[in-house]
């Protein structure tokens, strides 16, 4: 026990080796709790997931430290982390949760009109809607877009009209 005492270190007077023992402590349990909740967290970044990254990492920072008591901040993270698995797997199965947790995609565009108020609500002008169609089609118009959306992770969508299928030549 003297060792650990030691080792760790309490409050916010601690030592270099201390302080590297919490830090190489804290990368490996915030490692296996980013892996409990899952790799969509790094894939899909919605709020939701964002939300969670951050406050890990606020916690688990105060560990580091000594802001805060070691073991009851890697309690707490572990409880971020139970809250925020739950709340995923409603989401899968309950549309409303994950509306509420993950937002919704916003149509701000459809077969040539923009919709002003959906964008709006994504504080975006009509030249940012254009940036993202020259980036990802390499066109400067609408002509051939049928939609663009707003997806929930915050990323613009953009869907090409379909082209109608060429004649065979007998």
């Amino acid at each position: 026990m003297d060792l650990i005492n030691e080792l760790f270190g309490h409050g916010k007077d601690l030592n270099s080796l201390q302080m590297s023992v919490r830090a190489i402590s804290v990368f490996f349990i915030a490692l296996i709790l980013i892996r409990f909740t899952g790799m969509r967290v790094f894939g899909i970044k919605s709020a939701f997931d964002t939300c969670i990254i951050i406050m890990l990492g606020a916690v688990l920072s105060r560990a580091v430290v000594g802001a805060s008591p070691f073991i009851p901040t890697v309690v707490g993270s572990a409880a971020l982390s139970v809250v925020y698995k739950i709340i995923a797997l409603l989401s899968v199965s309950n549309q409303a949760i994950s509306h509420l947790v993950k937002g919704k995609p916003l149509l701000l565009y459809k077969d040539g009109i923009l919709n002003s108020r959906n964008m709006k609500k994504c504080t975006l002008s009509y030249g940012d809607v254009m940036e993202e169609v020259r980036l990802l089609l390499n066109q400067n118009s609408l002509d051939n877009i049928s939609e663009i959306f707003m997806e929930r992770t915050g990323k613009i969508s953009v869907i090409e009209k379909s082209k109608a299928p060429e004649k065979q030549q007998s």
